[in-house]
């Protein structure tokens, strides 16, 4: 198979990235995942498995693990989703990605185990965390960073056993799906945490770590909390990079530095120092120089990304209220309370309203557009939560970039936000260089 009749394949089953969930219970179940796993040989149980699930923070927090563990020495799958450009950046081992020859190979090699499954109801997601257990078994990798897709509890990647779940912080997202309360989404991201591993979770509400508490005792698992058990002070921006203290029961780690950019990123990665030192009750000792090293080489495009300066154009996708908060902090501090441009677009299943309050009240000028996916909201529904004087619809999203740099001066500053959709498209049009005469 080639590379487009891969994609294509993928394509044929069920894709709830790009459709909406009719009942969640009855799609989701991972029976099937397990089913399609042991017609594989189960190729999960080939290594060591740390599962993050969250709201906020998931692929952040993902990232910076897998990076500190390759610095240790270690050969890390990483598997995250969704991508900014291409399907490959979904599958990496030790930060490159998955061939397309690759890809295309284990998908045609498994096509038959998946065509088995096909009238149960298997998804593009299942059929692709299947790949990606058949990848790291391949490219026999030690250790492999999970990311979950929709919840955790009946999550594709779920299916696996591991030995550290972490969970992000968690706030309302998907509610028609996962529940309208931070104690039942809660319930669906705990669902992780498995007996026999340990937990590791970032600051949560109170209705949330109550429910995290009490899967963890009802697990026999044990829990570290950031803020409480895992301690982070001395946050500064200095140059583009953070930097910032950790002090956890193991050790205390002075002047950690990170390009990711945002006191939510110091959080992630305070996250991800608790989950590699639990790795100790596993067997696997991580030293303070790889913790180090891996923070400051994390790289994860399209989070509070400054892709270009000239004028400055910063890419994040936002998909939820507390994210689109937590992104507009991160710009104040970088560049003060000067008012930026915001390219928009969000997709249907997001809280429209609540993004639009917050991003848009820090703007001069909003110019809506939506990315190439049916999940794409109509501008013209996001323009009607948008309270300010300027605001535009240009539906094409290369169009509204040409738009935004034509009036542009160097020092403007233009941001990105509210869908990974969005942000992958538009960074993808600056890095093939397509829109540098508007420059």
């Amino acid at each position: 198979m080639t590379c487009r009749e891969v994609v294509k394949y993928l394509d044929s089953f069920i894709d709830y990235e790009k459709s909406q969930v009719k009942d969640y219970r009855s799609d989701f179940k991972l029976e099937r995942t397990r089913s399609l796993l042991s017609s594989l040989e189960d190729p999960q149980k080939m290594f060591k498995i740390i599962h993050v699930a969250g709201t906020k923070g998931k692929g952040s927090t993902a990232a910076f693990i897998a990076s500190i563990l390759k610095e240790e020495g270690l050969r890390v799958g990483l598997y995250t989703s969704p991508h900014l450009i291409s399907f490959c950046e979904r599958i990496r081992v030790d930060g490159e990605m998955i061939g397309e020859d690759t890809l295309s190979r284990i998908i045609a090699d498994s096509r038959p185990h998946f065509e088995k499954l096909r009238d149960q109801g298997l998804s593009f997601f299942e059929v692709y965390t299947a790949a990606a257990f058949l990848y790291f078994k391949e490219m026999l990798i030690d250790i492999a960073v999970m990311e979950t897709g929709l919840g955790g509890r009946l999550d594709a990647t779920n299916a696996a056993q591991s030995i550290v779940s972490v969970i992000t912080p968690i706030s309302i997202e998907h509610a028609h799906i996962l529940g309208d309360t931070l104690g039942r989404i809660a319930y669906e991201k705990a669902g992780i945490i498995k007996k026999g591993s340990i937990c590791i979770s970032a600051p949560q509400d109170k209705e949330a770590l109550d429910v995290i508490e009490d899967r963890c005792s009802r697990t026999g698992v044990g829990l570290s909390l950031v803020g409480r058990d895992i301690k982070v002070d001395g946050i500064g921006l200095d140059k583009e990079r953070e930097r910032f203290n950790v002090r956890t029961v193991h050790r205390e780690y002075r002047e950690l530095e990170t390009t990711l950019l945002g006191r939510h990123q110091v959080v992630n990665a305070a996250t991800a120092i608790g989950a590699v030192e639990a790795l100790g009750k596993s067997g696997i000792s991580i030293s303070e120089d790889s913790i180090r090293i891996g923070i400051a080489r994390t790289n994860w495009p399209g989070r509070m990304e400054i892709i270009e300066r000239d004028p400055f154009i910063v890419l994040d996708g936002a998909q939820n209220t507390a994210s689109a908060k937590a992104l507009i902090e991160a710009m104040k501090r970088r560049f003060g309370d000067e008012k930026f441009t915001l390219i928009l677009g969000i997709s249907k299943d997001k809280d429209i309203k609540g993004i639009c309050e917050v991003l848009s009240a820090e703007t001069s000028r909003v110019v809506l557009t939506r990315a190439r996916t049916p999940r794409a909201a109509d501008p013209e529904i996001i323009k009607e939560y948008i309270d300010h004087g300027s605001v535009e619809i240009i539906p094409d999203s290369k169009d509204a970039l040409r738009s935004v740099l034509a009036k542009a001066d160097k020092k403007d500053v233009i941001l990105v936000a509210g869908s990974l959709y969005l942000v992958g498209e538009i960074r993808e049009n600056l890095i093939r260089e397509e829109l540098k005469q508007l420059k």
